[in-house]
């Protein structure tokens, strides 16, 4: 957990780690989770929480972005 959680605090989280930390907070509102692989251009894939899209980029993702992200999908950062 150590591990994880610092990649939170530099700044940086990876896509896949996003994808599977997205999934949680709608199961908890009852919220729909859909992902979309043919929908993103190259490395991206498209998400859905309930009606909010967003899009993902495998690799890493710089803190702002990220923060866009939880934005876009109406996801407060504690939940996350």
């Amino acid at each position: 957990v150590a591990k994880r959680t610092s990649r939170y605090y530099n700044g940086v989280v990876n896509g896949g780690e996003f994808i599977r930390r997205a999934r949680r907070p709608p199961r908890k509102r009852g919220l729909g989770f859909r992902l979309y692989t043919d929908r993103g251009k190259g490395s991206h894939v498209r998400i859905y929480v309930g009606e909010f899209p967003t899009t993902v980029q495998h690799g890493e993702i710089p803190t702002h972005t990220f923060a866009n992200m939880l934005k876009d999908l109406n996801i407060d950062r504690r939940e996350f």
